[in-house]
């Protein structure tokens, strides 16, 4: 820690009120959240310089899972060690869970009733342009040159053509982007500073956190067996965890394949409303996935309550979601000054963002065919197939609400959450017209 930032320094009492008040207001997206996390620790409380935030931005970017929350649990390390960083990033996730989990108990209940679906007719039609906005958003940081480009395509081909699965597109783009460093940047890396901490700490931390991780998932696997809901969940949820590189909407493409299409724990039409509960509340947008194991615990309950699954099934989401960013931050972030001289790890995580470009842009598509859309079929030839939609389902109100969203987002430069609203409440609307 500099001078500047130990001077500065404040008590963890005074942290642990900002970081509640970052988790409580943390809306917008990471977009919003990065930027307000900038304004309160750098411009108003001065706890860290701007060169400082911004290493650790990109530290954070480049790693798999939510980069605002890994940003504020390396914010709150800095600070006060590792009590810090937990109390950072469970503050700035705990608000949105709590949120989520009693919005999921009530779409679970209540998700059918008239009222609600024309509430969500607009929502759905809002994430659409959202989503869309993300992609150009990412494209324009991404994609730098043309082989930027043709792994972007590539990537979209792999999963919308072939169906290949996300953690395969992010391996063979990371190979290829580490073999692809040249020489020249290989001495550099050669000349790197050395490693700012001993290896059996870094070791010692690795198995700490890996054991926290995922000692409790596997005594979930333990209790209940390999083929239970609940340890499924905890497998899947553990994966996606080293995979998800690029955010929350990289990721959607992902789980949706996997928790629509392979599993049917819920349908696509669920995974729209669930990103759309997500994007109106605090915390990382990635808290979809308490939706989806929300739900999919409450529809496989068997003899349990149903809603006493759903609740574990949404603990068992989070717990395998955010305990590996702890691991990942608390063992990483000595080594934030060291990676800028790591020019081809630097290159393969380059290669996996334009990747993720790809996989956004196949996100984007699929939304879109299932909101414009009631029916959507999936044709094949041989290893191939292709999602066909029925031109004569089109859904005119939902077309209609996407445009109008779209206007707001991208004419009118409104906020995320204006958005939702006002196409939520013109989907209320729509119900009462027709």
């Amino acid at each position: 820690m500099s001078q500047t930032d130990a001077g500065l320094r404040p008590s963890f009492a005074e942290a642990l009120g900002v970081w509640l008040r970052i988790g409580l207001t943390s809306f917008g997206g990471p977009a919003g959240q990065i930027a307000m996390m900038h304004r309160v620790l750098v411009d108003e409380k001065k706890w860290l310089d701007e060169q400082t935030y911004l290493l650790a931005l990109n530290f954070c970017t480049l790693l798999p899972g939510p980069e605002a929350m890994q940003l504020a649990t390396y914010s709150g390390w800095r600070l006060h060690g590792v009590k810090g960083g937990l109390a950072a990033g469970l503050l700035f996730v705990l608000p949105g869970a709590t949120l989520i989990l009693a919005l999921s108990a009530l779409y679970a209940a209540y998700g059918s009733v008239p009222l609600v679906s024309a509430l969500f007719t607009g929502i759905k039609a809002a994430v659409l342009a959202i989503v869309i906005e993300a992609l150009f958003k990412i494209s324009k940081r991404a994609l730098k040159d043309q082989t930027a480009y043709i792994i972007a395509a590539l990537s979209f081909a792999a999963i919308f053509l072939f169906g290949l699965p996300f953690p395969l597109i992010v391996l063979a783009a990371a190979v290829f982007g580490y073999l692809r460093a040249t020489a020249t940047d290989a001495d550099a890396a050669a000349r790197a500073i050395s490693a700012p901490v001993p290896v059996t700490q870094t070791l010692a931390t690795l198995g700490i956190w890996l054991a926290i991780w995922i000692v409790p998932l596997a005594a979930v696997v333990a209790l209940f067996g390999p083929e239970h809901v609940l340890s499924k969940l905890a497998v899947f949820f553990s994966t996606l965890a080293i995979v998800t590189f690029g955010g929350a909407y990289a990721v959607l493409a992902y789980m949706a394949q996997e928790a629509v299409q392979t599993h049917g724990w819920l349908t696509a039409a669920d995974m729209l409303n669930g990103l759309g509960l997500a994007e109106t509340t605090p915390g990382p947008l990635i808290l979809v996935t308490e939706f989806v194991g929300y739900l999919a615990a409450y529809r496989t309950a068997g003899t349990w309550s149903p809603l006493i699954m759903g609740i574990t099934g949404a603990l068992v989401t989070l717990w395998a979601t955010f305990a590996p960013c702890f691991l990942y931050i608390f063992a990483g972030a000595p080594y934030i000054e060291w990676l800028k001289n790591a020019p081809k790890l630097r290159s393969a995580l380059a290669a996996i963002t334009a990747a993720v470009v790809g996989v956004i842009l196949n996100l984007s598509v699929w939304f879109a065919l299932h909101v414009l859309f009631r029916t959507v079929e999936d044709v094949r030839w041989g290893p191939m197939h292709l999602a066909v939609p029925d031109v004569a389902s089109i859904d005119w109100t939902a077309a209609g609400i996407a445009v109008v969203a779209a206007v707001l987002l991208f004419r009118l430069h409104l906020g995320i959450m204006t958005t939702l609203a006002i196409c939520a409440a013109l989907g209320l609307a729509s119900s009462f017209a027709v």
